[in-house]
């Protein structure tokens, strides 16, 4: 299982506090509209404090993609506790998140609910 300790191997900094609770990584570009539009809800969610988020840009950190089969942006990785999440995680009989992963550019209610049934 992934550990969020395991991305200081790709150049981003983990800090204690992201060991514990919930932590979303946000893959995008600089390019991406879908990404930009996702950005300001990500920001917005993490001030409500709702999880830490950690933006990559795709273009600077190749690697990290390639790691987490990164094939569409904007993708988002969930942690729990420091894991990676397990699983799928279904809302309203459509999966929108696999083994952590969430591909695609989804509204804010979509995002709290899947972090609701993180918990």
């Amino acid at each position: 299982m992934t550990s969020i300790e395991d991305l200081k191997d790709f150049g981003i900094e983990i800090t204690e506090d992201m060991k514990e609770g919930h932590v979303i990584i946000d893959i995008f570009t600089q390019w991406c509209g879908p990404c930009k539009f996702l950005s300001p809800t990500l920001e917005k969610l993490e001030k409500e404090g709702l999880f830490k988020l950690i933006q990559v840009d795709l273009d600077q950190n190749r690697p990290l993609g390639e790691k987490f089969g990164v094939t569409a942006i904007p993708t988002l990785l969930f942690f729990k506790n420091g894991k990676l999440v397990d699983g799928v995680i279904e809302i309203q009989g459509r999966a929108v998140m696999a083994n952590g992963k969430m591909i695609g550019n989804y509204g804010e209610a979509i995002i709290k609910e899947a972090i609701s049934k993180l918990s």
